[in-house]
């Protein structure tokens, strides 16, 4: 029997990342816009509240959330900021190689540290030159002896200057082409490791995004997660359990340039009636319901499959493109309602407008998931 209500429990998690979403962030999310700092204060709190390690199991001090429980946080958050919602979500998404693929010995050790100590967490995967093709990394890796000598630049890393410790892809070898690559946990702190420029970007400008640069950088073969030529599999599988989270973001951006939408469509008049009683303005509105309730169903749907232990690639591909699409018709659409309101800083409907065009690019393009859902497609025919 298929029943989409939310447990009692998964209703407190729901309200308590709302309650959260709205007291700490929502109140600030404008000036952090503005001013592209990254919220060091908000962030420490949703530590306190238990809203950034959810995902890491309780035995080893984390959350114990499913799948599904990430996405009613995660939507909740990014409907009172996309960008500080970001800052906090990146820390589970660079947990998730270590959950699954690290060794029993370095969970207890690595992941309990980041719970108590509230350590942050950032994942090196895009380089300049390497951005949708990851098996292109040129990042390396050579070993010698018990170490491995890491070199290379990443670009577009979320948490980049402000992470205690970085997983990081590189090659064993390049001309093994996808199958060296292999992942890595690096301090921030070796000697080698260095923050390059901070960007400036067009939205989410509250999530910290720089160059990670490393130069010589020895990491004992202990930190090493998986087995050599084993990270292109934990990068795609990682990807598989937070493209789901992406895309429930995604609906939280929606969900509240809606609001904000029907709420002034209700109050403005022309031609003597609201405007939302023009039937032009009223589709824009419906449109816009059907696939904010579209959008969540197709994210839940690639959690809850992920979280059977069920192959949820091709799904965790369909929620993030449509997401990541319908998002920025929405947005687009919400600016277009308020008009000339829609269009300056005193509304916010500005900036979810801005916030939303990286979710059809991060975590892999929106071209790049029609790839993989047609892949998919050519898979069952054959």
């Amino acid at each position: 029997m298929i029943d989409f209500s939310l447990s009692e429990e998964q209703q407190l998690i729901q309200k308590m990342a709302r309650d959260f979403a709205q007291s700490e962030i929502l109140p600030h999310a404008a000036d952090f816009d503005r001013s592209g700092d990254y919220p060091e204060e908000i962030v420490r709190k949703a530590f306190q509240a238990d809203l950034v390690y959810g995902v890491i199991p309780e035995q080893y001090g984390g959350g114990g959330l499913d799948g599904l429980d990430q996405l009613l946080i995660a939507e909740e958050l990014s409907a009172a900021c996309a960008g500080i919602g970001s800052c906090i979500a990146i820390n589970s998404l660079a947990a998730i190689p270590l959950i699954y693929f690290g060794s029993e010995k370095q969970k207890e050790s690595l992941l309990s540290m980041i719970c108590t100590e509230e350590k942050k967490m950032a994942l090196c995967v895009t380089e300049p030159g390497a951005g949708s093709d990851v098996s292109s990394i040129s990042s390396t890796a050579k070993k010698i002896g018990a170490k491995y000598i890491l070199n290379g630049n990443k670009t577009f890393i979320t948490n980049g200057g402000v992470a205690d410790y970085y997983i990081v892809f590189a090659s064993i070898d390049r001309a093994l082409g996808h199958k060296g690559i292999t992942a890595f946990w690096v301090p921030r702190d070796l000697p080698g490791v260095s923050v390059g420029k901070k960007e400036d970007k067009m939205g989410q400008r509250a999530a910290n995004t720089t160059d990670v640069i490393f130069d010589q950088v020895e990491i004992p073969e202990t930190d090493r997660i998986g087995e050599e030529g084993q990270g292109f599999k934990i990068i795609m599988q990682t990807f598989n359990h937070s493209r789901p989270g992406v895309g429930a973001s995604a609906v939280g951006v929606a969900r509240s340039a809606m609001e904000y939408a029907l709420k002034y469509a209700s109050e403005r008049e022309q031609f003597g009636l609201p405007i939302l009683m023009h039937q032009a303005v009223m589709f824009m509105l419906a449109d816009m319901a059907k696939d904010i309730e579209a959008g969540r169903l197709l994210a839940w749907q690639a959690a809850w499959k992920g979280s059977q232990g069920l192959d949820n690639s091709k799904e965790a591909a369909i929620a993030k493109v449509f997401c990541g699409d319908m998002v920025m018709r929405v947005t687009t659409d919400a600016v277009q309602v308020l008009g000339g309101y829609g269009y300056i800083k005193d509304y916010p409907v500005e900036k979810l407008m801005r916030d939303a065009k990286v979710f059809q690019i991060y975590e892999g393009t929106a071209q790049i998931q029609r790839l993989l859902i047609g892949r998919a497609l050519m898979k069952d025919l054959f």
